[in-house]
């Protein structure tokens, strides 16, 4: 239960609504409003908002602590010329970071600040191309009860943040703290309120990081953004595929090559696996990467349409790169991977795959298979193992581990 107080005041007959302005209006009647995208100069960031970021929308941006959203935002305010405003830096200590990651700008605007009331009046005498609040979680207002971070100072703030973007015309990015289980803080308000929501998301100590959208007012949420945590802040990766291959050890039992799609894009990854006999009554499942309930689906296809007695054996499975894969076209890759890693016969370099796996063995076809096979050919992969070409798994196993 959260306290907060409501302060009823009565409008005056100039402020009461006409019966005219309620009028419902047909759609032919609504004046359309063409408003051009702004550029952030960040393309994998403009990739996912859908082109840019349009004038007074609003933001949040939520990920793992240390992930790099305060980074992001800082290299986006530095291609844009906008004002960063953190509640949890010092202006000494942003100046520190603004210079490890080599931002150079001196008339960059930078305002440490937590109540969002002063942010307000100093909003008044500027009219910065864009603002950022780093972080949501750390704003409030003296007109409610309650410390910053409750259900309502992070509702209340979210709202007047909201109401000087629209009314100016100014995009707002809000940075937004994740819970234990992976939700943002704060009510569920909160992400109905916004225009969209992006995470930030990937391994703390790995380098690949991707930002992804789940919900988009002004474009569509399947395009994914990939980038690269260097010394010098986040830098965007072009090819991903190479991205999550280039440490890749070849000629090696368990290491297969699927191809993924993030987004509308290619990507292609290491699928590793490593059986081993188990010491336990119940023999283990350890999936990194790959969906746990998938992991155990396929290790049981396995079990039932090529008889291997994997009831015996402990199944690891890792996606290099950090990665994460949850469409079923990943599904061959993963039984292949278990598959070279139980006979310990290693797959050609050259090989590719992507498909699903039924429950009777066959496999079915996934989106967008040309392009997958494309990119694979692209990359020098000259073997594509596809549904286009086989039916079943047995199939596949007799070709490639004979």
């Amino acid at each position: 239960m959260v306290e907060f107080r409501i302060e009823a005041k009565e409008k005056s007959r100039n402020e009461k609504k006409t019966l005219d302005s309620v009028k419902p209006q047909k759609l032919s009647q609504i004046k359309s409003i063409t408003r051009a995208r702004v550029k952030t100069g960040i393309e994998e960031f403009d990739r996912v908002l859908g082109g840019g970021v349009l004038p007074g929308a609003v933001i949040l941006v939520a990920g793992e602590p240390g992930i790099g959203k305060s980074t992001l935002m800082l290299q986006v305010v530095a291609k844009t010329g906008g004002l960063y405003i953190s509640g949890e830096e010092s202006l000494e200590q942003i100046k520190l970071r603004s210079g490890r990651l080599g931002v150079r700008n001196p008339d960059l605007l930078f305002l440490a600040e937590t109540d969002v009331d002063v942010m307000t009046q100093s909003l008044e005498a500027q009219s910065p191309k864009l603002i950022v609040v780093d972080s949501i979680q750390t704003m409030q207002t003296d007109d409610l009860t309650g410390t910053a971070g409750s259900v309502g100072q992070v509702r209340e703030c979210a709202a007047r943040l909201l109401k000087i973007g629209k009314s100016r015309g100014i995009p707002v990015l809000l940075v937004g703290h994740i819970t234990k289980a992976g939700a943002i803080a704060g009510p569920k308000v909160l992400e109905h309120m916004v225009d969209t929501v992006v995470y930030f998301e990937g391994e703390r100590f790995g380098t690949a990081r991707l930002l992804r959208a789940t919900k988009n007012r002004f474009g569509a949420t399947d395009e994914v953004g990939i980038f690269e945590m260097t010394d010098k802040g986040l830098a965007e990766v072009a090819n991903p595929s190479k991205l999550f291959l280039k440490k890749r050890v070849k000629k090696v039992p368990g290491s297969v090559v699927v191809s993924t799609m993030e987004g509308t894009r290619p990507v292609l990854a290491e699928v590793q696996a490593l059986v081993v006999p188990t010491q336990l009554a119940v023999p283990r499942r350890i999936g990194r990467g790959v969906d746990y309930h998938r992991l155990q689906l396929i290790a049981a296809v396995l079990t039932k349409r090529l008889n291997l007695p994997l009831a015996g054996f402990d199944i690891f499975i890792n996606v290099a790169g950090g990665l994460r894969v949850e469409e079923p076209a990943a599904d061959l890759g993963i039984a292949l991977a278990i598959l070279s890693s139980f006979k310990n016969i290693p797959l050609d370099d050259k090989v590719v795959v992507f498909g699903e796996l039924g429950l009777l063995g066959e496999l079915r076809e996934v989106s967008q298979a040309e392009k997958r096979a494309r990119e694979a050919r692209r990359l020098g992969f000259m073997t594509i193992i596809s549904p286009l070409k086989f039916s079943s798994l047995s199939q596949v196993a007799k070709q490639l581990l004979r």
